[in-house]
């Protein structure tokens, strides 16, 4: 796919890797929509940076965990830029939990983690599937993690989230080809907001990297646009961690 115009809906995109994401994207000439939950200030500050220089973009608050706002955010997009052509489902939380305090992992953390990291994805797929087939083509990215992989992370219901969204990636590859490709990054220890408070904590997750360096929020962007343009990839879980998982 070429970026060159094309809408692209990033949740989450204010922060971190979204906001990593739309820049890079916008440099290349496509026109991003920046969804937000909560950081309403830095989404439209990425806005603001974006249209500075010459760019296409516009917020839109959603909590992906609702339907319903899911619905609206989507409907804005192709009511304000004519449709969809890629969704990077970005937005994510977790919950800083010892993997061994079982007693800590309550019903509201498997919930709260579970309606925003796994079911508010395939909210935003739903939504977004019906402009994709009308016209033939798509691209749907969805973040994982190497903690769906190795079962190791900021909590059990984290990794188990993550796990979950590398399952639902491949199977969503199979269900909506050969229209629309779907794959996802899974990246280790990446320098975002998430790090503030818990460096020591993260660092022990990371283990020894092989590379000796944390990845910045512009190296998984950029295996993001990988992902967006190379025709021939769909299905696939790309482990982007200094070699953590070695």
């Amino acid at each position: 796919m070429q970026l060159q115009h094309k809408v692209v809906i990033i949740t989450g995109g204010g922060t971190g890797i979204g906001k990593a994401v739309a820049l890079k994207l916008a440099a290349q000439q496509a026109k991003v929509v920046i969804n937000y939950s909560r950081s309403e200030q830095e989404a439209m500050q990425v806005v603001e940076e974006i249209t500075r220089f010459g760019g296409t973009a516009a917020a839109c608050k959603a909590n992906v965990a609702i339907a319903e706002e899911v619905d609206a955010l989507v409907h804005y997009t192709a009511s304000t830029f004519g449709t969809v052509d890629a969704l990077i489902n970005n937005a994510s939380i977790t919950a800083h939990i010892p993997m061994n305090d079982l007693d800590a992992v309550t019903d509201d953390v498997w919930d709260s983690l579970f309606n925003v990291n796994v079911k508010g994805m395939f909210h935003c797929i739903q939504a977004v599937v019906p402009y994709m087939k009308k016209q033939g083509s798509g691209v749907i990215i969805n973040m994982g993690s190497v903690t769906g992989t190795t079962g190791i992370g900021s909590s059990i219901p984290y990794a188990a989230t993550k796990s979950a969204i590398h399952t639902m990636t491949r199977s969503l590859a199979i269900a909506l080809a050969p229209t629309i490709r779907v794959n996802s990054v899974a990246p280790g220890a990446v320098a975002t907001r998430w790090w503030a408070g818990n460096e020591d904590k993260m660092h022990q997750l990371a283990g020894h990297l092989p590379l000796q360096r944390i990845s910045t929020p512009e190296d998984i962007a950029d295996a993001i646009l990988f992902q967006l343009t190379q025709e021939s990839v769909t299905g696939q879980i790309f482990t982007i961690d200094n070699g953590q998982t070695l």
